[in-house]
């Protein structure tokens, strides 16, 4: 049987936007080896279809990617030789190449590689994909699809849904008290422009409370400060309020989002994350990067927030504007009524 690598270096959101197509090619072939950064290893572990994970932090990739370790990237080209791909299928976002991850393939050894490239790709390359005008169109789970094929997986008639690996972890005890229904609230993202200000996040709480909600507020370990500040903007010291901040896995995660009602979030790895447990999605959403390129996918959704704010495609890390009024202008009201329409499926809205 053929074997096959694919690699994504990219954040946990990204891994798990490429999953639909990794499935493709493990239907195809058969188990899929798949290449992660440090960041991405969590929702690699997540993905049904892949066999074994390898894990590199590349210099070209990421927030903070690391210096050039020539001994670290001869260690990498020296693992992949060895395990003898027959193919190796690079996934990168619009405004990523692939070709540095080529050139170490190609010193690997493998005989067959695929990825998307606008830039001229020499002998790096032996299948080159090039996305449908306008540049860079279409989400990113359409375009890692049609990579998937070019490589030699089967067409769908659609694009898969996103998808994890079952069963989850028994989330009970983090979720005890919370009761029966309830609403998450994940204010952080991975970068600040596309977080919640803790003050709109706060009214937001505020809101939902008041509406008969009970609230979940979620985030990683490094955003206990931001959830702590949102709780105090809303003075949310009550029963009707659970903060789960930095105190699970991105599996545990998981299983917290596939127990909620809806998810809140801004456009980061966990609204990727409720998408894939098919949990309904108000999506707070900056328009640094497209939506049309990263909304959460194959949910129901509510978009919110102004997509033609000055800051719109910057891709910027930071908010150019002052005052983050492409979210902070969205009005609380405004997201209790999407949260309300998700609940009685009143909303048929779906990146799909």
């Amino acid at each position: 049987m053929a074997r096959t690598l694919a690699v994504r270096l990219d954040s946990d959101g990204d891994v798990l936007l490429t999953g639909p197509a990794i499935r493709l090619l493990a239907e195809r072939a058969g188990p899929v080896d798949l290449l992660v950064s440090s960041q991405g290893r969590a929702a690699g572990e997540l993905l049904p279809g892949v066999a074994e994970l390898l894990v590199f932090d590349a210099p070209w990739s990421g927030f903070r990617p690391p210096p050039v370790d020539p001994a670290r990237i001869d260690e990498l080209v020296a693992s992949i030789a060895g395990r003898g791909y027959d193919r190796a299928v690079v996934f990168t976002s619009f405004h990523q190449s692939p070709l540095p991850m080529a050139l170490l393939l190609r010193m690997a050894g493998v005989p067959v590689v695929v990825g998307e490239s606008t830039d001229y790709p020499g002998s790096l390359l032996d299948v080159r994909v090039r996305r449908d005008d306008p540049p860079g169109g279409g989400h990113e789970v359409e375009a890692a699809v049609e990579i998937a094929v070019s490589a030699g997986a089967a067409r769908p008639d659609t694009p898969p849904p996103l998808d994890v690996r079952r069963p989850l972890p028994e989330v009970t005890g983090l979720l005890e008290g919370v009761g029966g229904r309830f609403v998450v609230v994940h204010p952080g993202a991975s970068v600040p422009a596309r977080a919640l200000t803790p003050e709109h996040a706060g009214a937001i709480v505020t809101a939902l409370r008041r509406a008969g909600h009970r609230v979940v507020l979620t985030g990683g370990p490094g955003e206990r400060d931001l959830v702590a500040d949102t709780r105090a903007c809303c003075g949310a010291g009550t029963t009707d309020v659970t903060d789960l901040s930095g105190r699970t896995s991105l599996h545990e995660l998981a299983a917290v989002l596939e127990h909620a009602d809806v998810v809140v979030v801004g456009n980061t790895g966990p609204a990727h994350l409720a998408a894939a447990v098919g949990t309904p999605v108000v999506s707070l959403f900056s328009p640094v990067v497209p939506a049309e390129r990263w909304a959460p996918w194959g949910v129901p959704l509510r978009l919110l927030g102004d997509q033609h704010a000055p800051c719109r495609g910057t891709r910027a890390r930071d908010c150019p504007v002052e005052g983050h009024p492409c979210l902070t202008q969205v009005p609380p009201p405004a997201v209790v009524a999407a949260v309300s329409d998700l609940i009685t499926g009143r909303s048929t809205e779906c990146a799909s």
